[in-house]
């Protein structure tokens, strides 16, 4: 079942409600927000078109809903790394993050936090600052001479990496930049 049903169920979701995240996110991620129709999320859930207004009100409900869900995995995802204390490991799992999404639902919901970045109204570039902050701050105690920046172009290799893999052009199992990049930074 997808990660995202999960969380949600323990926030007192029902199945028919997890039905019709399931079923926007895969439509969002593949066709987009904008052509996406609620009567398509309706027909792909086996649900009602009203039931999706009534649990969501609305389509933007429904993303409102599965970005909330992507802060929530934010924080999961940067967690292990903002409470580690050894700066070669700080970096280690940086450069790990994109290749520990491999079930094609996981990267349906990550294509879709991808394409929002580029939607002034749903981009929030200070949700990197914390891992940012981290970074540079592992990159200072290893003695680099400017930390901020060599942080800044780890984080644009890794959204350039998850963006490769989320397109299909780097398999999430292929460790061979993964391997690169931790030689790279001897970490």
């Amino acid at each position: 079942m997808l990660y995202l049903c999960k969380c949600l169920l323990t926030f007192g979701m029902t199945d028919k409600q997890e039905k019709i995240l399931e079923a926007a996110l895969e439509l969002f991620a593949s066709e987009g927000y904008a052509s996406t129709p609620t009567s398509r999320i309706a027909k792909k859930a086996g649900v009602s078109e009203g039931l999706i207004f009534r649990h969501f009100e609305n389509k933007h409900g429904l993303l409102n809903a599965l970005i909330k869900e992507a802060e929530e995995r934010l924080g999961q995802l940067f967690g292990p790394i903002l409470f580690e204390n050894d700066p070669k490991k700080v970096i280690a799992k940086t450069i790990s993050m994109p290749f520990m999404v491999i079930d094609q639902r996981e990267q349906d919901f990550w294509k879709l936090q991808f394409i929002l970045k580029w939607q002034p109204e749903y981009n929030n570039p200070n949700k990197m600052k914390p891992l940012l902050d981290k970074l540079s701050r592992a990159f200072a105690d290893l003695g680099y001479q400017e930390p901020e920046n060599e942080a800044s172009l780890l984080s644009y290799i890794i959204d350039n990496i998850s963006t490769e893999i989320l397109k299909g052009n780097i398999e999430p199992g292929d460790q061979h930049m993964k391997t690169f990049l931790l030689k790279k930074y001897k970490v």
